[in-house]
């Protein structure tokens, strides 16, 4: 296609708003994705884009016209993904996508399989979006609740984790600890904005904590740790992080309805190449010997 360079501009602006966004992504002066832009508005004698102070906003067409160039982007991705892993060597890229909270485990791990590879490079990815093995976005996932269910994956138990109930010795001194379920109305609680959250611990606590005594509510890990710390409720954490912190009290002991099962997923593409197995191998090995996660 001779406009090819034209609709990936486009579909950079439609999906970032901004000429700004696009050209830093395609690695462009901003005046070429404008050039880009207007060039395949003329060629197809409509508007793509509605501009305004903001930047700017697809038009019917455009919408159309990019959900095509989307999908033809993620295929050429999967395709680009699929072809750098089918080599028998350990090196290029390799795309890790992980639930939050568990780096302090993964991140040894790729460190020795970077030093047993040095010729590998290892994206981490941690965004709460769930990324696609199918058209190629990362090589190896590892995600928490149900096993996925998506076709042409492989799909591996990794370890279950291990979550318990704690307070700051700062909140306790304040305001002491609850004596059980019947108290927890007297108490201020640390939990999920969304009472959907998948996550079974959050789960548990909207059934057995009043909404109002759910006071801080956060959408990632970082956040939950950071106010258990500093003493804005009561909340979760890892058994093996809240046990090993003098400055926490466990509340109440675990139960197991808190667990959550980890694990291993690869695409069957991608699954059996000489790369992804090497580190499958070392993190299942390493995983054998976590306790108490």
């Amino acid at each position: 296609m001779e406009n090819w360079d034209e609709v990936r501009t486009a579909f950079q602006v439609a999906r970032l708003g901004t000429v700004s966004g696009a050209a830093e992504v395609l690695g462009v002066h901003h005046a070429t994705v404008i050039r880009h832009v207007d060039a395949l508005e003329k060629r197809l004698g409509t508007r793509l884009f509605q501009r305004h102070a903001r930047g700017y906003t697809p038009t019917e067409a455009g919408r159309d016209l990019l959900s095509v160039a989307q999908a033809t982007e993620e295929q050429f991705g999967q395709l680009v993904s699929r072809i750098k892993g089918q080599g028998e060597t350990v090196t290029g890229e390799l795309v890790v996508t992980s639930i939050t909270g568990i780096a302090d485990l993964l991140v040894p791990v790729m460190n020795a399989f970077q030093a047993d590879h040095p010729g590998v490079i290892i994206r981490f990815l941690t965004d709460m979006r769930l990324f696609r093995l199918d058209y190629g976005e990362a090589h190896v996932a590892i995600r928490a609740g149900q096993a996925p269910s998506e076709p042409d994956n492989v799909v591996q138990p990794l370890m279950v984790m291990h979550w318990g109930l704690y307070a700051a010795r700062s909140y306790v001194e304040k305001h002491g600890l609850p004596k059980g379920p019947e108290d927890f109305g007297k108490h201020r609680f640390i939990g999920s904005d969304s009472s959907d959250n998948r996550a079974p611990f959050y789960r548990w606590l909207w059934q057995n904590v009043p909404a109002d005594r759910i006071t801080f509510r956060i959408t990632e890990v970082a956040a939950q740790e950071a106010a258990l710390a500093a003493g804005l409720g009561i909340g979760f954490a890892p058994v093996r992080a809240g046990d090993a912190n003098p400055d926490l009290v466990q509340v109440m002991p675990p139960l197991p309805e808190w667990e959550s099962q980890l694990w291993l997923v690869t695409h069957v593409d991608l699954h059996r190449t000489l790369k992804v197995q090497s580190f499958l191998t070392q993190l299942k090995t390493a995983a054998a010997g976590w306790t108490s996660c």
